[in-house]
This record gives C-alpha cells, structure tokens and sequence, in this order.
C-alpha cells in the first residue's frame, strides 16, 4: 500500500516543502549504490515532491570534490572515514552522520567464464588470468578491501602485476564485465544489479575490514532542511530495503574466524 507523502513527511517530524522553495537535491553518491541508490531517490523525490540529482564515483575522488567546493547537499561514501573527515574538517554537520549500510566484497566473472570464482581467491593464480580488476585503493574504500583481502590471503604479490585499477568499483566492474579483464574484485551490491548477469563468490567477511558506509549532510548546503529529510528517509524501511535487497545491510560483520570452508 502506498503512503502518501504528507504521512512520511509527517511520520519524519518534518513539515512538507513547497516545491517553490527548492530546485533540487545534490547528492555526491559512492560508485558501489549506483543502482540501489536511484531507487530510493525516486521513492524521496514520489513523496517529497522534491527532485534528486545523483553525481556517482569514488569516495575518495568525490570526498576532495567537495573539499574543493563543489556544490552537493548530501554525501553517501561508501566509508565512513571520509564523512568523518569532513565533519572534522567543518565541512559536515556532526549530528546528521549516519551510517547507511555495511558492503560486501565479492570475485565476479562473466556467466560465460570458465573460471569457478567458488574456488576462492586461489583462483587468481591460474595461468589463464591475466588481468583481475580491482578500485584503485588509493580512492576507492573496495579497492582497499580487496588488497586487503589479497594480502590476508598471501597471493598478493604473486598477482600484483595482473591487477587492473579502476577509478571506482564500478569501472572494475566495468572492465570485467566488457571483457578487458578476466575476473574482478567487486562489491556485492554492483553483482547483484540486475544488469550484472555474472557469477560470484562472496569472500568471508574477516579477509578484509568492515566496509561501513556513512551518509553526512554538508553544511555549504543551501537545501539544510530537504538535504535533512533526504537522510531521515535513508532510515525508512522502504530505503533499508532497497539497499538490502543489494546486499547492504546494516549488520556489523563477523570479524573472528574464517568460516568452516572459506576457501583462499
């Protein structure tokens, strides 16, 4: 049953926008929800009456963007260091920090693949791979995990010359899914797109560490009031279910033993 927007609006202790008020909402967004996060942005903009613009890519890169000025209301990073920064540095109101959602990592191939990513992280070390696709670490939040998965499982430098770097998870899924590199190391919430058509594995949590995603509100908004219920809705359990139906949850990971048959 559809509720009507006055009720959510209502049901969030906010009072409806005029929509004179306002032109539209600028979200900087992490590469890895850009399905999951259209979804809710056009359930928002359905009961707000509001309109959502969605910039999408690397935390990392879209963390300096803002730094450098650029002028977004809401930031979705797929780490919550990165909000965190910018509450620290003055450039995120403290009280609206939220944490939206948990990532998992998963090693992807094509369905046509002869490669078994069951097989686990040693399937890396065959001869046949020549290129596996990773974010650069240097930005991307799943670029670090999956080094850090690489190097808990002792392959890394066996591998490191096959890696493939992509802006954002994205752009590795990107090169794996074109053909340009064998297998990747993506996130879930990308393999379970419906455009995806591959299969994966999903590594144990504890091979790298929990990738803890955080929304902030960014106080050069002019939109203080929209960019705040944009956030209160991520709360919603119509946006939690979207982001789970991806696989981001808010469930913390297991970060003790490797489960019974976690392959390496």
């Amino acid at each position: 049953m559809r509720v009507p927007g006055l009720l959510i609006l209502i049901a969030l202790n906010l009072a409806p926008i005029p929509a004179h008020a306002f032109e539209e909402l600028r979200v900087a967004a992490a590469a890895d929800i850009q399905f999951a996060l259209p979804q809710i942005a056009a359930a928002f903009e359905q009961h707000s009456g509001q309109k959502v613009s969605i910039s999408f890519g690397s935390s990392g890169n879209l963390s300096a963007q803002i730094q450098s000025g650029a002028p977004f209301d809401v930031f979705l990073s797929a780490d919550t260091d990165y909000a965190k920064q910018l509450v620290d540095r003055g450039l995120a109101n403290a009280d609206s920090l939220y944490e939206y959602a948990q990532g998992k990592l998963v090693l992807w191939v094509l369905p046509n693949s002869s490669l078994d990513p069951s097989k686990g992280l040693g399937t890396l070390l065959l001869p046949q791979v020549k290129r596996v696709a990773i974010a650069n670490p240097e930005h991307a939040p799943y670029g670090r995990a999956a080094m850090a998965a690489l190097e808990k499982s002792g392959i890394y430098s066996a591998i490191s010359s096959k890696l493939v770097l992509g802006e954002s998870v994205a752009q590795a899924f990107q090169f794996a899914s074109s053909g340009n590199a064998d297998i990747a190391l993506l996130s879930l919430s990308l393999a379970e797109a419906p455009t995806a058509k591959g299969r994966y594995w999903l590594l144990p949590e504890n091979f790298y560490p929990a990738i803890r995603q955080s929304a902030v509100v960014l106080k050069n908004s002019s939109h203080q009031r929209m960019a705040n219920a944009f956030l209160a809705f991520l709360r919603t359990p119509a946006a939690k279910n979207v982001f789970e139906k991806f696989g981001l949850t808010q469930e913390h990971p297991q970060v003790s033993s490797a489960p019974a048959g976690a392959k390496l």
